[in-house]
């Protein structure tokens, strides 16, 4: 079952009875005006949070994702609602954009001084070559040169000032995304409280880490005696694969962080374990069996790796047309309408007279999270067959979840243009499991 309702969430919240949702997993405003949008002016009150903690079930879950900068403020207010805060998750991506200013050219524009041309190099970012922009320039660090042949100037300060300066620029490269985990305080433990409320837990098993390496592993041990003997263990009765997956972590790769971090850690082989205890009455007992997690790889396996479709942002808008949500586009959503380049600063248009709007987008909300994430967090912490509620909908990644996983979910969303979007895509996974 699917509700989904318009207008404050705080108003709606209030009409729901006590206790009779079972989770809440919501991407609410993190208070950075983002893109400039008048309701991320502010991460939300004590007063929300206050209305989610009295509808959730004693013992229920809330994930709420926030911003690197003002998860403080998002946690101490679901916290001083009432919240008992039960970890911290984090969300890390390898797509985030640095939006720094390069402190040295911006003192010799201040100075008005010219930088003198000293060479040409590629653009390149971690290694690789940046997507060629339609104007046949490329993008990397906040600059698009017009150049056709992916090179761009290198400068050098035009003074002593800016020469102090150079290298130094004002903000780090974006790549997570806090989730503050909470949970609504019960009484008596939780045994009692699943038992009573079906809320409590976290769902460990439905949330392993599931690595399956097909082929054959052969390990290295020693049989009593001490003597080594190597032996394919994959395919004989000596060996039992561990393939229920590893613990989930309260920390989430996508799949570029992912690989970054493989990069760095290199390919590893689970080691196997002999299951022979020694006990202190001197006794061995287990089954003398060799066990493992039957996995071999990079770092990332240890932890959730969600891939982002590039088809998921539109999924079900097939009937919309591209819409630009205004005339003010920002930094990599920025679009001349009059050439349809894409470009950071506005002096690098060709265009005489540039017209920077919004990129047109199906689904053009700007923080449109990957469906198989929310999923990967609904099943962590809702029952099976659970109300989930999202009182920020956005464009609906949330519900669209919900609908995949078999849940019932409750979206709330203010603005219009948004629910329209959250609908379409809702309807279109709610059709697709139906």
């Amino acid at each position: 079952m699917k509700v989904l309702l318009h207008g404050d969430c705080l108003e709606q919240i209030k009409t729901f009875k006590d206790n009779s949702i079972d989770s809440i997993v919501t991407d609410p405003p993190y208070g950075l005006s983002f893109m400039g949008k008048k309701w991320d002016y502010d991460v939300p009150s004590v007063d929300v949070w206050k209305e989610c903690l009295r509808v959730l079930k004693p013992g229920g879950h809330l994930l709420s994702f926030s911003g690197s900068r003002t998860y403080h403020r998002m946690a101490v207010r679901i916290e001083d609602a009432g919240f008992e805060i039960r970890d911290q998750i984090m969300w890390v991506y390898g797509s985030g954009f640095p939006k720094s200013h390069n402190i040295s050219k911006a003192v010799d524009k201040l100075q008005g001084n010219d930088r003198e041309v000293v060479g040409r190099k590629i653009q390149r970012v971690d290694g690789t070559v940046r997507n060629k922009q339609p104007n046949g320039g490329f993008m990397k660090d906040n600059v698009v040169t017009k150049d056709s042949d992916g090179y761009v100037d290198v400068t050098k300060p035009g003074s002593p000032d800016s020469e102090k300066w150079e290298g130094w620029g004002t903000a780090l490269k974006p790549s997570h995304e806090p989730i503050v985990m909470a949970r609504k305080p019960f009484k008596g433990n939780v045994a009692q409280n699943v038992l009573e409320w079906g809320t409590g837990g976290i769902n460990i098993d439905v949330s392993r880490i599931v690595y399956k390496d097909d082929k054959p592993h052969s390990v290295s041990t020693e049989r009593e005696g001490g003597n080594s003997w190597n032996k394919d263990y994959q395919r004989t009765e000596d060996w039992i694969p561990n393939n229920e997956g590893r613990w989930p972590a309260n920390i989430m790769f996508d799949e570029e962080a992912g690989q970054v971090l493989d990069e760095q850690s290199g390919i590893s082989k689970s080691t196997p374990d002999k299951r022979t205890t020694k006990i202190p009455t001197g006794e061995m007992f287990g089954t003398g069996k060799i066990t493992s997690h039957n996995d071999k790889g990079g770092a990332s396996r240890f932890f959730y790796c969600p891939k982002a479709s590039k088809k998921d942002r539109d999924e079900g808008l097939d009937n919309f047309e591209e819409y630009t949500s205004g005339k003010n586009g920002r930094g990599l959503d920025r679009m001349c309408s009059e050439c349809g380049t894409k470009m950071v600063n506005q002096k690098d248009c060709v265009c005489e007279t540039p017209n920077w709007i919004d990129i047109p987008k199906k689904n053009y909300h700007p923080t449109v999270k990957p469906t198989d994430l929310m999923l990967y967090l609904i099943k962590l912490v809702t029952p099976k067959d659970g109300w989930v509620m999202d009182p920020f909908m956005g464009s609906g990644s949330t519900g669209k979840a919900a609908m995949r996983g078999g849940y019932d979910f409750i979206g709330i969303e203010k603005e219009e243009e948004y629910l329209n979007i959250a609908k379409a895509r809702i309807e279109n996974e709610y059709g697709n499991k139906h």
